[in-house]
């Protein structure tokens, strides 16, 4: 009898252990979107891969998805405040602000930021990620235009823009099709370099429409002056690619998009934008696009989602995104790394950087585009004069921004 109570004691004892044993742990599955393509695609997989091993046990796994980029915006728009989107997406701030005033799209991630992370990114990096104030991503990397020279036609790249006019007048030869400077100074996000370094903007305090400013106005007639001495009359994508691999350009003004296009004979290297003598010296200073890893507002599992955007951003997987997928990391240390530090296209858009302005995140920035540009194609085929066209596209920026501010 005495053994039967035993057994059945020990019985009841393997029944309690066996529920109190933890069941195993589900997988949450982590969405995240992203346009890229090649050796970017490549880095990014590998650095989730190194994640999903390192969070198995946590049960936390990441899946991607590579959508095409020209319907990538939309779909964002379209999903994610529907709960039909991603756990994270990876997108420019161009469209942050529009995409948080729309509500439910982007989560605002103050509340997970200490100090050390807020310190690893390049300051400006983090100013891209912030709208009114709050943080609702963390910068993952950064693209900006800089100074792309032949070196056999061009030794020593210019400082300054009057010894870029030296160098450009040297090698222009309209009539031969060859010219000292090349690039879509028709296209005004091209021109914002110019913009910017004279002390211009599209707007002021506010967000009030600043497109025909005396610094802007300025800025065009120093393009037009440049565009009459050393630069191809309609400066096409497909014409700056090919008079830079003939050998028919010396210096052209593009970004990391451009590498890809040089013909594999042609020696050619990187510096800074140059200063610019008309404006006191002061030195040209593009727009930076800054994409972002964003935590979507409708996603449950808004913690693991955050883990991911911290590692993505992380030292370890800045350094594979760089070197890899040859992208400029937001990250700051990274660029101390000595395979990093030597690779020429990596340090100077890193030094870029440094006189670059964020472009502006706020939604009023989609209605400059249109007006602006339909600006430029006027003056550019001297229909209009400076001042006239950018008068022009300030009314067409200025109705449509009220409008929106009714709605």
């Amino acid at each position: 009898m005495k053994n039967l109570r035993l057994m059945i004691a020990a019985v009841c004892l393997c029944a309690l252990g066996l529920l109190s044993t933890p069941a195993a742990a589900e997988t949450k599955e982590i969405v995240l979107w992203h346009a890229y393509r090649a050796e970017e695609k490549t880095a990014l997989e590998k650095v989730i891969a190194q994640f999903n091993a390192a969070n198995a046990a946590k049960g936390i796994k990441v899946k991607t998805l590579a959508v095409p980029y020209d319907a990538y915006a939309d779909k964002i728009s379209a999903t994610v405040p529907r709960g039909k989107g991603p756990d994270l997406f990876i997108f420019a701030q161009d469209r942050l602000g529009g995409w948080i005033e729309a509500g439910n799209t982007v989560e605002p991630i103050d509340f997970y930021l200490d100090d050390a992370l807020r310190k690893r990114f390049i300051p400006s990096t983090m100013e891209a990620m912030t709208y009114r104030g709050i943080v609702y991503g963390l910068p993952l990397n950064y693209k900006v235009i800089t100074l792309i020279y032949n070196k056999k036609l061009v030794p020593t790249p210019p400082k300054t823009s009057g010894e870029l006019v030296t160098i450009a007048k040297k090698l222009t030869d309209k009539k031969a099709g060859r010219f000292g400077l090349a690039y879509s100074y028709g296209d005004f996000y091209y021109h914002a370099a110019l913009m910017n370094g004279f002390g211009g903007g599209v707007f002021g305090p506010g967000t009030m429409p600043t497109l025909n400013s005396a610094q802007n106005v300025k800025s065009v007639e120093q393009m037009m002056k440049w565009a009459e001495l050393i630069m191809p009359a309609e400066p096409s994508t497909a014409l700056i690619t090919s008079l830079f691999n003939e050998g028919k350009a010396g210096i052209v003004f593009s970004g990391p998009w451009f590498l890809g296009e040089i013909a594999k004979g042609v020696d050619y290297g990187l510096a800074p934008l140059p200063t610019l003598d008309e404006a006191g010296g002061k030195p040209m200073r593009p727009w930076m696009t800054v994409e972002g890893v964003y935590v979507s507002a409708p996603s449950k599992n808004k913690d693991a989602a955050f883990e991911v955007a911290r590692f993505l951003t992380s030292d370890e997987a800045s350094k594979i995104l760089a070197l890899e997928g040859r992208q400029s990391p937001a990250n700051q240390a990274v660029y101390a790394d000595a395979r990093i530090s030597a690779d020429a296209q990596l340090k100077a858009f890193r030094e870029q950087v440094e006189t670059a302005v964020p472009m502006p995140n706020v939604p009023e920035m989609t209605m400059v585009w249109s007006p602006a540009t339909s600006a430029m194609n006027a003056i550019l085929k001297k229909a209009s004069t400076p001042k006239a066209a950018l008068d022009v596209a300030q009314k067409a920026v200025a109705k449509d921004v009220a409008g929106l501010r009714k709605k």
